[in-house]
């Protein structure tokens, strides 16, 4: 039988959302208000009520739809359809040149060196002066 044609487990697809989200069933359990073992015994059902669904899909985050809907296939899909002019949370791209903030930054600490470098010299020299004093 292929993949297209096995009836929806709705179970494992939560128990996949749930990893992919990095949240261990104790987290989904805590925040529908059970216990772990009743998050692996729904993980383990073909079936969930609606209602419940509704709950599941609130504390992951995610829509009944995408639950429903979900499949390994379009989620490798989803990701791969992400571009350079994607928007959001996606944008990575630097707006800066990292090696210019590090030329930055090294001369930032040269000037504070021989700031510190000046405070040194006149001390030793106000101690010479005290010391010339005496």
């Amino acid at each position: 039988m292929s993949t297209l044609t096995k009836p929806s487990h709705i179970g494992r697809k939560i128990s996949r959302i749930r990893e992919l989200k990095d949240m261990k069933q104790e987290a989904l359990a805590q925040a529908l208000g059970t216990n772990q073992q009743a998050i692996s015994a729904m993980e383990n059902s073909e079936t969930i009520d609606d209602d419940k669904l509704k709950e599941v899909a609130k504390a992951l985050g995610v829509t009944v739809e995408a639950i429903k809907n979900f499949s390994e296939e379009n989620m490798i899909n989803y990701f791969n359809t992400f571009t350079d002019q994607s928007a959001g949370t996606f944008n990575n791209h630097c707006t800066f040149n990292p090696l210019d903030k590090m030329i930055e930054l090294v001369d930032e600490n040269r000037k504070l060196y021989e700031r510190l470098l000046e405070s040194e010299k006149e001390k030793n020299a106000y101690l010479e002066k005290v010391l010339k004093e005496k």
